[in-house]
């Protein structure tokens, strides 16, 4: 398709006296809007004022000036239908070949923390319009969002003399792409402003790729990271400062990690969380990051080895010193000081992740997951147990010292995939069972695993934390036999009675929390 006219309307202006010089140079005519006309003639370019289209000069504020049929008949019109060309001509319509549009910034004002009124101005009316019209019909129309659209015409145009229809189907794809991202970003804050619910009837979720991957999950499997306009620290939005590229498995587990450690240490203790495929291999909460470290590690330091660790809080040179130790594929944390950047400096396959800050475990959100044919959005499990909240059900309460270690393990339980079983002592995981079908079997793994990380004591003196409830005594007197004093589970079985008096035969303190956290 030989392009005789162009309409030039963009925001970013990068590279548009490029565009237009080579342009220029295949003669054809541009026109332009505003800001983009202004820009064009300063930089030597003669442009036609959209006005020339429309009989119209641009009104209320710049809101429109595009919305006319002198511009989007010259977008949609079928060159081959007849009908069509006898009204082009009939009202003086002139064909538009080429459309470069990008939209007004809407998403990079939001993520700069605009005030409504600012983030609302930047809601792009007849960018969007031109763009699914030239993508509607492109079979004739060239349609281009950004600088690397245009490159790909101008190339074509260069050897071809015009753009090709594989060209143009793919552009207009992207187009519709990009406009359905645009209109999730602006239906999301829309929705947070209002106060509206927070299931909607219609839910839209879009993002732009930021990294094509090696692969996904697996080698066989392809995989590419996308960014939505959500204003949450993680790895998503980290600054990689070192490291090789970032697979599929790093980015999933860097994010489950740092999630964990930012809800351990809510309060503002040091926290740390090691990762391996998605479940915790060790957590700690301590006074500073290097003696939560080595306590989380020494929960499971065979499965450490090539994990993923993450910190609340800006890591310094004894904690980069001591995670240097092992092989570890991915650090993240919301800063690091230079001592420690040095250290892991000279791990040169340690990739580094710095988000800035750590999430609020307790801000609202959604989590989304694919189904054949449909999606299912939930909230973000972010309960958090308040002392008042839970209930003791044993004859013997829990110690002060062992309250604080069941709170700890019941945040740690809710990170772990069910069926959930965590042991705790002194703030720090010491045996996790995670993932299996049968919570007894969880039990069993978790004592297997503080026994083998600590040969001398095993679970001796340790609380347990469980997910969900349990439906058999068989779990306490595991439990039990394992050496734990004390117990937090949600309660709710049918066989609720019996296990408490299994509990009360064994000496535990039990206490149901009324809340379940599966993890699937």
């Amino acid at each position: 398709m030989r392009v005789k006219r162009a309409l030039l309307s963009v925001s970013d202006k990068a590279g548009l006296l490029e565009i237009a010089e080579a342009l220029h140079a295949a003669g054809i005519e541009l026109i332009s809007t505003g800001g983009t006309k202004a820009a064009l003639q300063d930089g030597g370019f003669a442009a036609r004022d959209v006005s020339a289209l429309t009989g119209f000069p641009e009104m209320l504020d710049g809101r429109v000036k595009t919305l006319h049929p002198g511009v989007h008949g010259g977008l949609l019109a079928r060159r081959d239908v007849e009908a069509h060309r006898t009204a082009m001509a009939a009202h003086g319509l002139e064909e538009i070949e080429l459309l470069y549009v990008n939209l007004y910034p809407f998403e990079a004002t939001l993520a700069a923390g605009g005030d409504f009124e600012a983030c609302l101005e930047t809601i792009d009316i007849g960018g969007p319009a031109m763009l699914r019209a030239a993508a509607k019909n492109h079979a004739f129309v060239a349609a281009a969002t950004d600088l690397d659209d245009m490159q790909q015409v101008l190339a074509e145009i260069a050897h071809l003399g015009g753009t090709s229809a594989t060209l143009r189907r793919r552009l207009a794809a992207k187009v519709f792409a990009r406009l359905a991202a645009y209109d999730a970003a602006i239906a999301g804050w829309m929705a947070q402003q209002t106060g509206a619910e927070d299931l909607p009837p219609w839910f839209a979720i879009g993002g732009q790729r930021v990294q094509a991957l090696r692969y996904g999950e697996n080698p066989h499997q392809k995989a590419a990271l996308y960014r939505t306009t959500e204003q949450r620290p993680g790895a998503a939005s980290a600054h990689q400062l070192q490291g090789k590229e970032l697979s599929y498995n790093n980015l999933c587990d860097a994010d489950a990690a740092f999630e964990l450690a930012a809800e351990l240490g809510f309060d503002g203790t040091a926290a740390i969380a090691i990762i391996k495929h998605a479940n915790p291999c060790g957590a700690a909460c301590a006074p500073d990051l290097l003696s939560a470290y080595r306590k989380a590690l020494a929960c499971d330091p065979v499965s450490a080895f090539g994990g993923i660790v993450a910190a609340n809080r800006p890591l310094d040179e004894a904690a980069a010193a001591a995670i240097s130790e092992i092989f570890t594929e991915v650090v993240i944390a919301p800063d690091a000081d230079a001592a420690a950047k040095a250290i892991f400096a000279r791990k040169k396959n340690l990739r580094l992740l710095l988000t800035g800050a750590a999430p609020d475990p307790r801000h609202p959100r959604l989590s989304v997951r694919l189904l054949a044919g449909g999606v299912i959005v939930q909230s973000v499990d972010d309960a958090m147990l308040g002392e008042d909240a839970i209930r003791v059900v044993t004859a013997r309460a829990p110690t002060p010292s062992e309250l604080v270690d069941l709170h700890f393990a019941w945040r740690l339980a809710k990170h772990v995939k069910s069926n959930a079983i965590v042991y705790a002592r002194d703030c720090a995981s010491i045996g996790i069972g995670a993932g299996q079908m049968s919570r007894i079997d969880s039990v069993r793994i978790g004592a297997w695993k503080a026994l083998e990380a600590f040969p001398d004591q095993g679970a001796r003196g340790a609380v347990a934390a469980s997910d969900a409830f349990f439906p058999f005594a068989d779990g306490i007197e595991a439990l039990a036999d394992a050496g734990v004093t004390a117990i937090f589970q949600p309660g709710g079985s049918i066989r609720d009675e019996e296990v408490i008096a299994a509990a009360n035969r064994r000496g535990l303190a039990m206490a149901f929390t009324g809340l379940r956290h599966f993890r699937h």
